[in-house]
């Protein structure tokens, strides 16, 4: 475990120049960051997570001018970057010819998915190493991801080379993912609402196409996964489950927000799953969450626990 003091950052910093795996805190989730140029680390990436080498990964930048160093930027990007960098928002653009990334990265697909992250440590980490970082949730492929150290610790001890702790992630679900291709399009909800997004651009976003290649992170049908199955839109727990809550109407066993808060549903979802896990439930069921704002990212997160294991991307 390094420290997110200046010296442990500096450490950490070194690693990735080597090559290795290192965690780190974003203002959404931890991430498993590798040098974004080097091959060889990004493919640590893949073997580190157990995860399959078709899903892209999010390359974390220091801000809008570093991302166009490695992709064709728009009006339209720059527009949403000043809106909302740094912060949960993604965006997938052209890649840049001799753009230096490793085509791991991008999945061979020609884009490449940006996004600078609005955390201390995140931004002082890329600040130190001074390049980009490929980094997904660091944890195993398909679970649950990580918002505190030892969440990243219980997945992937022994798998990576550290981890700077730099506390629970405020935010604690993934970050929104817009295509910007003919059409700005949703292909992700995330700890950035959808309507903002839509705001600043005065136009709605397309939802994904069906079957279509896969662009970024969380397009697997089946993803964010306890260990325990998961049932959706629950009023009362059935025999064997674990009931979550939500609201002052579906109390629970214990609660995403008694208040109803879905800014404090989605800090805690990950938290809540992580903890049911680790208590070795095998069923958890889950109340209604209003579908809009940060609802739909956190309803998104549940249909792809709940999927069948194993289940095709829903291109989604």
């Amino acid at each position: 475990m390094l420290t997110a003091d200046a010296a442990g950052i500096a450490q950490a910093a070194a690693l990735l120049d080597q090559g290795a795996l290192i965690a780190f805190p974003t203002e959404t989730v931890y991430g498993l960051g590798a040098d974004a140029r080097n091959g060889a680390a990004v493919a640590r990436i893949f073997a580190a997570k157990d995860r399959p080498q078709f899903n892209p990964l999010i390359v974390h930048v220091a801000d809008a001018n570093a991302a166009q160093i490695y992709a064709e930027w728009s009006d339209m990007a720059d527009r949403l970057a000043a809106a909302f960098w740094p912060g949960p928002l993604t965006l997938v653009l052209p890649l840049r010819a001799g753009s230096g990334l490793s085509p791991l990265v991008s999945a061979g697909q020609p884009s490449v998915a940006l996004r600078a992250p609005d955390h201390p440590v995140g931004a002082a980490l890329l600040a130190a190493f001074g390049g980009p970082i490929a980094a997904p949730s660091a944890n195993p492929s398909g679970r649950i991801s990580p918002t505190q150290a030892a969440h990243v610790l219980a997945g992937l001890d022994g798998r990576i080379a550290g981890i700077v702790d730099g506390g629970a992630c405020p935010v604690g679900v993934e970050s929104t993912i817009v295509g910007l291709g003919d059409m700005p399009t949703l292909l992700r909800p995330g700890g950035l609402p959808a309507e903002a997004v839509e705001a600043a651009l005065g136009m709605p976003l397309a939802a994904p196409v069906s079957g279509a290649p896969l662009t970024a992170p969380g397009q697997l049908a089946s993803h964010y996964a306890p260990r325990a199955g998961v049932r959706l839109n629950a009023q009362r727990a059935q025999a064997g489950e674990v009931l979550v809550g939500f609201g002052p109407d579906v109390v629970g066993d214990t609660t995403l927000s008694a208040s109803g808060d879905l800014t404090e549903a989605a800090a805690r979802l990950f938290e809540v799953l992580h903890a049911l896990d680790a208590s070795g439930v095998t069923g958890i069921a889950v109340a209604p969450i209003p579908d809009h704002g940060l609802g739909r990212a956190i309803n998104d997160r549940l249909r792809r626990a709940a999927a069948p294991r194993g289940a095709p991307s829903s291109g989604q």
